[in-house]
Order: structure tokens, then sequence, then C-alpha cells
């Protein structure tokens, strides 16, 4: 996952909005790092959210946005009916599942965004009330819709962890940094 952005990032606009996403997915899935899975379900503020039902949300929401890209039926249907599941882990549901999940829809979001001819190639929005009546968007409003909305739920995870244990982002980048550098020296020298 990534810790921080590239001072280097590569000059296309598709490198550069997809690494800002890939910035954005990692501190959200950064703020579960060393949670049990009753932690990561808890909700220990005035807000119904936690940070694995944030984990689930986001990899639904990804995953939703390029199924709409692709003007394709989506995995998941969600309506009032069962709209409050795609905030909180059910049945055997877990972390792990879910980030995998996410991660999956990432490489695929990714690899359809790297492969449509222009950032300009729009696609029609379903008929949904919070979305105009017969508009469209463009897949850069796509990826600045995604960042968007997966900063905003950065935001929400960084408070709901530091709400569970006082560990904030940067507690989180250094335990992140510290495991890698760990799992480094673990490996057998070539």
């Amino acid at each position: 996952m990534s810790t921080t952005l590239p001072t280097d990032l590569p000059g296309d606009e598709r490198g550069t909005l997809l690494n800002y996403l890939e910035a954005q997915r990692a501190a959200v899935v950064r703020a579960a790092l060393g949670l049990t899975e009753e932690q990561a379900a808890a909700r220990p503020t005035a807000s119904d959210l936690s940070v694995s039902g944030l984990i689930k949300h986001l990899a639904e929401a990804e995953t939703n946005w390029l199924r709409m890209a692709q003007q394709r039926p989506s995995e998941t249907r969600r309506d009032e009916s069962n709209w409050h599941e795609s905030f909180r882990l059910v049945g055997d549901e877990t972390v792990p599942q879910m980030v995998a999940q996410w991660e999956n829809a990432t490489k695929e979001l990714t690899e359809f965004v790297r492969g449509v001819p222009s950032l300009d190639d729009t696609f029609p929005l379903p008929d949904r009330p919070w979305f105009p009546k017969g508009a469209g968007v463009s897949i850069r409003w796509m990826l600045l819709h995604l960042i968007h909305e997966t900063a905003q739920h950065a935001g929400h995870a960084d408070i709901i962890r530091e709400s569970l244990d006082g560990k904030t982002s940067y507690d989180l980048i250094g335990l992140e940094q510290a495991a890698e550098a760990a799992a480094e020296e673990r490996k057998p020298s070539a």
C-alpha cells in the first residue's frame, strides 16, 4: 500500500489520478492495521460508521463505478432493503476479505482506465434519484469522484481509529513502515 505520494509522479494525467486514488485507498486500509474484527466493526463516535464498514462500502462503490463505466451490471445490488449492509460486515465477511475484494476492484479499475482511449470518454449514469436524468460523466470525472469519496472516508477512518485506540495516521504510517522493514529483513539474501 502506498504510504505517501511519490514526488516523481508520471507525467501522464492517468497515472497521476490513479496514484492519488491509491494513496487515499491506502489511508483507509491503514486505519484497520492491527485491529481485531471486533475493533474494526466498532462505532466509537456518534456516527454509524466503522473502519470495516468503510472498507466494504468503498470496495462496493469502486466496483459499482467501474461497472457503470463498463456499462455492465454490478455484482452487488443495493436498494432500501439492504443499503445498510453496504456500511457493515454481515455474515462471515471479514476485513481481509473486504480488502481483497477492494484490491481486485482496484486492479480491474486500473486496467480499465489505462485501456480507455481517452479520459474524456463518457458513459451514461443510471436512472437514480441522485443523478440528473439522462446525464453522463467522463472517465476523468469518475476518477475525481472516487478520489473525493475515498479521501472523505479516509478522514472518517482516521477519526474512528483515533477514537478506538488513540493511534493517528502518522502512528499507523510508522507501524506500517516498521512492518515492511521487518518483512524485508526476513527475506533471504540473493
